[in-house]
């Protein structure tokens, strides 16, 4: 026994002795690779009204997420870490939090003050230092893995404290003096499972009558304390890995990620992941704050979705079940209203494969459950928002080449929806008689100011939306009819591309805004700036009629009809960005917290507002395209903790900002094309996946020089401000030669 301490004491110090040289090397310099000396999880820390940003450090859509829990950065105390979190703003499970001195039923609440200029966060590293416990705590990040460690300064006793982060549903066991074991119930239902191991041996307890009882091996404990057992050495690390399947696949992924590894491993594999897909796009000339701004904006659109398959299997919340993967891995977590604008477009531009993944995935999800998801995470659809604007997203996919999913199967999960699905906000299940109301009469009915709600099922925060209702489901039944038509179905696409019309139903061509209408028929007066309660759900959704004003991507030519031609078209977009509140900042913002990054009636804030600027290049104006994009990512979108004007959404808001740097949006998601806006730098190549590049060489491009003289595509001259994905995914240079004044005769389309 006394050789066995000999040789564990031998290995624990050359454990040591790593665990020292390496962060000594690596304390000056966790920047990373290449462009990656750019990312700031940082930015945006701070929200403007609502939700910021969090320093999310994961390896690319993976499922270990972990940030420090705080309300956010101005926070100085942080409440504990996370081993994972569960979903995107939908929770953690299970957390970790190192303690000096003595412990008490306190010490679990008790938030832990940190130096905010010792706080390192990189997407593959973590470090801070706690102030009060003069502790160390470092983290990486593996797929379903990840390694902490903490440096103790103080002398004295030296804790770690588990606790359950969704009640009291679950508990900690010991197994040995090395080997830690947890289950958490998340979302009621779902058991996620822990396999860890400590580097050394600890003593494990839990707190009774405010007293540390020590625990058997094998006894439970929904809060768990972990205490080192000598004095010295003062490092302590602890790896672990969690599973959604069962204990048994915890230790499994435990044994496949982390066996023979060691922090420097976990980092160097987690930091190699980001190399590959930040390095993917390369750019030159811009300032160090755009690519700051640019790179971070990336690196948000990893965050999801995420990878949920464990050795060819994966839990699903959408039939309770665990399946075989069939050889390709099953995604969740992503907010669709959110991200089918610009944060799938994205992906199937970058990794057209994974998007097919993902899309697959989806279908997977309406075989389990019968409905076609909205906002899939892992326990389910999460009932959100409004729309079916899945149904954009498969035919964006699909008319941009993707073709490794089952297109009949996500086509009658498509239908099914649009003829069968509630169409209320937030509800998931069968339709009720709003929806089909809406389909007899081609819009949703709102009601009267003060009129009392007559049906049950109506959310009771997020009421009708009927005038987003109705907008939303007319692009959605666009896409519905234009996939039908893509696989031959031209009874379906015949009756769809009717009610893609259905938007002119509430057009009220006297004040030229889309207003709402009851049962009857009849317009309700209101005011569109301001009525309809909280966030105006009532007749729009999070913004008001200004904003809903623009939501017709599928038929833009039509929407520039209806406001009078090109010319009434320019001038409505111009009055957007001009007109007033007709009330204080402060008053607008207690009903309309959503709408921020304000710019007249403009919301750079919010989802719904991200094609609006591009919407000049339908006009004889494309000019204002290329100034509104300068100035609203100059403004908005700054290389600090302040930079994001709204809730991100884990990167719906984020891809924006990379397309729109690079100088080209997908501004009708469903139609495989895309409308030059204004490149921030003078050169950008994306390395794409099929082996060729694309690349935007703009001449001169600067702060002043952002207005478009002339273009160029693969030396051919471009007279129009739009170029397709083929021409994007078959290898091409777009060639633009800036200035600092406008040609207002580039780019004008007949």
């Amino acid at each position: 026994m006394y050789q066995n301490l000999i040789k564990h004491s031998k290995v624990v110090c050359l454990g040591l002795l790593f665990f020292t040289n390496f962060h000594a090397a690596k304390a000056q310099n966790h920047l990373g690779k290449g462009n990656l000396q750019y990312v700031d999880p940082r930015i945006g820390n701070v929200g403007q009204l609502l939700v910021p940003t969090r320093p999310t450090v994961q390896q690319p859509n993976q499922v270990i997420r972990m940030y420090p829990l705080r309300q956010d950065y101005l926070d100085d105390r942080i409440k504990a870490y996370p081993l994972t979190i569960v979903s995107h703003r939908l929770g953690e499970a299970f957390s970790i939090k190192p303690v000096s001195g003595e412990v008490s039923a306190a010490s679990w609440k008790k938030a832990l003050p940190y130096d905010h200029d010792l706080e390192i966060t990189r997407p593959w590293y973590y470090e801070a230092w706690l102030v009060d416990e003069e502790i160390t705590v470092r983290f990486t990040p593996g797929k379903k893995a990840g390694i902490f460690e903490f440096e103790f300064d103080k002398t004295g006793d030296a804790y770690l404290l588990f606790q359950l982060l969704n009640g009291k549903k679950g508990s900690y066991s010991f197994q040995n003096d090395s080997v830690l074991t947890g289950m958490e119930i998340y979302h009621d239902d779902i058991p996620i499972y822990l396999y860890g191991v400590f580097n050394r041996q600890v003593i494990a307890g839990t707190l009774q009558n405010n007293q540390v009882k020590m625990l058997n091996h094998g006894e439970s404990a929904n809060k768990l304390v972990v205490k080192l057992m000598a004095a010295q050495p003062r490092q302590l690390s602890f790896k672990y890995a969690i599973s959604f399947i069962s204990a048994e696949q915890a230790k499994q992924n435990f044994e496949e990620e982390l066996h023979g590894k060691n922090f420097k491993n976990l980092y160097t594999e987690a930091e190699n992941a980001w190399d590959n897909v930040i390095n993917q796009i390369e750019v030159s000339g811009g300032t160090v704050a755009q690519k700051r701004s640019f790179y971070t904006a990336l690196y948000r659109c990893y965050e999801r979705m995420v990878d949920i398959t464990e050795d060819g299997r994966y839990y699903s919340g959408y039939d309770k079940k665990v399946h075989n993967s069939e050889g390709r891995p099953f995604y969740v977590d992503d907010w669709t209203w959110d991200t089918y604008l610009a944060h799938h477009p994205l992906r199937t531009l970058l990794h057209p494969g994974q998007e097919e993944d993902m899309l697959q995935s989806f279908v997977k999800m309406y075989e389990q459950s019968g409905w076609m998801p909205t906002f899939p995470v892992l326990f389910g659809d999460h009932a959100c928002m409004n729309g079916f604007h899945s149904t954009v997203m498969f035919l964006d996919g699909y008319r941009k080449g993707l073709r490794n999913f089952d297109r009949e199967k996500a086509f009658e999960g498509m239908l099914k929806n649009a003829e069968e699905a509630t169409m209320l906000p937030w509800r998931n299940g069968p339709k009720t008689g709003l929806t089909d109301f809406y389909h007899q009469n081609g819009y949703f009915p709102a009601l009267h100011p003060g009129e009392k709600e007559s049906n049950p099922l109506v959310h009771p925060f997020e009421k009708r939306q009927a005038v987003a209702v109705t907008l939303g489901h007319s692009y959605d039944d666009w896409a519905l009819a234009s996939f039908a038509q893509e696989i031959g179905r031209q009874d379906t696409y015949k009756k769809y591309i009717r009610r893609a019309q259905n938007y002119k139903t509430l057009w009220k061509a006297d004040q030229q805004l889309f207003m709402p209408k009851d049962e009857k028929g009849q317009w309700i007066n209101i005011d569109p700036k301001f009525d309809g309660g909280m966030g105006g759900r009532d007749y729009y959704d999070e913004n008001n009629g200004w904003t809903y004003l623009w939501q017709v991507q599928q038929d833009i030519p039509g929407l520039v009809e209806l406001l009078g031609g090109k010319n009434g078209f320019e001038a409505k977009l111009d009055q957007l960005f001009r007109e007033g509140l007709g009330r204080s900042k402060y008053e607008f913002w207690s009903k309309f917290p959503d709408a921020t990054g304000l710019v007249g009636q403009y919301s750079m804030g919010n989802e719904p507002s991200f094609h609006i600027p591009y919407l000049y290049n339908f006009t004889n104006a494309p000019w204002k395209t290329q100034q509104h994009i300068r100035f609203l990512l100059d403004t908005w979108f700054k290389d600090n903790i302040f930079g994001i004007p709204g809730d991100e959404d884990g990167g719906g808001m984020t891809a924006f900002v990379v397309f729109s740097s690079l100088g080209f949006y997908p501004i009708s998601p469903g139609m495989p094309i895309y409308t030059l806006g204004s490149p921030l730098f003078e050169s950008s190549t994306i390395r794409l996946e099929n082996g060729k590049q694309f690349k935007v060489i703009a001449h001169h491009a600067s702060k002043v020089n952002k207005y478009i003289q002339s273009a160029k595509l693969n030396g051919k001259e471009l007279k129009t401000p739009f170029i397709n994905h083929q021409q994007v995914m078959s290898g091409a240079v777009l060639e633009l030669e800036m200035g600092p004044k406008p040609n207002k005769d580039w780019g004008i389309t007949n």
